[in-house]
């Protein structure tokens, strides 16, 4: 008799497959879960966070910090909190680097970065999050500390701005809610979905987004939209500026349309058009 294949359900009883959530691994899946509750926002979480967070039993926290930490994944700091050690990181990394979108895109990011002077940035939306997957950036930038991996407010960004207007009037119901208007914010910031929603409106209708010290104070940037092959938004890139040296009329006048050339180019080498 031959080998059975391994990617072949077994068969029990009667003859039925085994169904797919038997082979779902709920220790595995607890863990991978207290690694998805660390962001920019929360870099660090005590024991007693996680447990409020996932409502695991505070003992089987415990046992799966204490693994993640000793495999490597967490480390845990002086007053008990853990946070993601370099091994996670590294993972993360090797993934987003791995992309085509990432490497198809660094090209014309770095022409960018060298017409503009400025920080450039390519992000997807993530939740009600945008993930940043690449940053070139300008070291004069100093007013907000954002890396490849980060993930920022949706809401208070060009680039997730951007992203969530492509979505239809359920789809933003669900992402958004009232948390992902919470947080430190820079002073133009909006509150609210309703304060919002016209704003994302306007953005579909003209196919770029700004955000004009809403993520922080003295932060400015304007975005453009990647399509892939489909047609649809992918993606979008940016370029951050300092609000003290670019002023917003700059920013659309000079910036805006070499964001959008950027995007143009990227999206063709996507094989869009």
């Amino acid at each position: 008799m031959p080998p059975r294949d391994p990617t072949t359900p077994r068969r029990t009883g009667a003859g039925a497959a085994r169904p797919k959530g038997a082979y779902h691994v709920e220790a595995l899946a607890k863990g991978l879960r207290i690694l998805g509750l660390f962001s920019e926002q929360r870099p660090a979480m005590k024991l007693t966070d996680i447990v409020a967070e996932t409502g695991l039993p505070m003992p089987t926290a415990f046992r799966m910090a204490a693994t993640l930490a000793a495999e490597g994944f967490l480390e845990q700091l002086p007053d008990g909190a853990y946070r993601p050690a370099p091994k996670v990181l590294t993972l993360g990394f090797s993934a987003l680097r791995s992309l085509d979108l990432v490497q198809l895109a660094e090209g014309p990011l770095r022409r960018l970065v060298e017409a503009t002077g400025q920080t450039a940035n390519l992000g997807v939306l993530s939740g009600d999050h945008v993930l940043y997957l690449v940053r070139l950036r300008n070291n004069d930038l100093v007013t907000a500390n954002i890396q490849v991996g980060s993930r920022l407010p949706a809401v208070r960004t060009s680039m997730g701005k951007l992203l969530l207007a492509q979505l239809d009037g359920a789809e933003l119901d669900r992402v958004l809610t009232g948390a992902s208007f919470a947080g430190t914010a820079g002073p133009n910031a909006l509150a609210s979905p309703d304060e919002l929603r016209p704003a994302l409106a306007e953005i579909r209708e003209r196919g770029w987004a700004v955000q004009d010290e809403e993520l922080a104070y003295g932060l400015r940037s304007v975005a453009g939209p990647v399509r892939d092959a489909s047609g649809a938004v992918a993606a979008a890139v940016n370029v951050a500026v300092p609000a003290t040296e670019v002023s917003t009329a700059r920013l659309l006048e000079e910036i805006r349309p070499l964001v959008l050339r950027t995007c143009a180019e990227i999206t063709l080498l996507l094989g869009g058009r």
